[in-house]
């Protein structure tokens, strides 16, 4: 890539590496939809279906699951919760609703049979929105399946650059005023730079274990390191 394009957000087009499924972001999503499918199996089998809350996800992403979700039919829905308007879902099986994945007082009074979470937690905020997010999964879901980064995998997978977690504060939101990067284009303000670093906090093994104390904590390896963490609770 030449220096232009990094410098020039004009050139910058997102990544969208879900779209190809020959991708390995893509396969590797596919090959983790093996503990959601472990659960969804469950709840069919003890009850005839599994009522989804899927917080913060997107239709697009239950692509890598679409087939087994055919089979299933209308034993299967997932209510998918973002706090920005979401395009009208096209599946039978799926319902968009604008909300707050931290509000203590969403769904209050009910409970899901499967809460799902795909990449979500690293983006609700400091350390107490997490543990309000947490403590809705837990809340909310009889299983549950959380899934985040790792922060001590060496490629950081928003802004793909090997280390970028590690880098102060400061010297992210100058890369980010200098260079298109990751998922990023070049920041047209201080201002913009500084919420892009700041947007992703990722977290690390004992996190997960602090917000989700009654889960087993998964790890999903890459070359023997551990590339994200997996929360799943299986009630049964």
């Amino acid at each position: 890539m030449s220096t232009t394009t990094l410098n020039d957000p004009a050139s910058w087009s997102k990544p969208d590496p879900m779209s190809d499924p020959k991708s390995l972001e893509r396969g590797f999503r596919s090959k983790r939809f093996a503990h959601v499918r472990e659960l969804i199996e469950a709840s069919v089998a003890r009850t005839g279906r599994a009522d989804i809350l899927d917080l913060g996800g997107t239709e697009s992403y239950w692509v890598i699951g679409a087939d087994y979700l055919k089979s299933l039919g209308d034993r299967v829905s997932i209510t998918m919760v973002n706090n920005e308007e979401a395009p009208d879902a096209v599946g039978a099986q799926f319902t968009n609703i604008l909300g707050d994945g931290c509000a203590p007082d969403l769904f209050a009074g009910r409970q899901f049979d499967i809460v799902h979470s795909n990449s979500v937690i690293e983006h609700v905020g400091e350390r107490d929105k997490m543990k309000a997010f947490a403590d809705n999964v837990r809340r909310l879901g009889r299983n549950y399946y959380v899934q985040t980064p790792n922060y001590w995998f060496p490629l950081e997978p928003h802004f793909r650059v090997v280390g970028f977690q590690y880098l102060p504060l400061a010297v992210r939101a100058g890369l980010m005023r200098r260079f298109n990067i990751g998922f990023f284009p070049r920041a047209k303000t201080a201002e913009e730079a500084w919420d892009n670093v700041r947007e992703v906090r990722l977290l690390d093994r004992r996190m997960m274990r602090e917000f989700f104390p009654d889960a087993d904590i998964r790890m999903e390896k890459v070359a023997g390191l551990n590339k994200s963490i997996m929360a799943v609770k299986r009630a049964d």
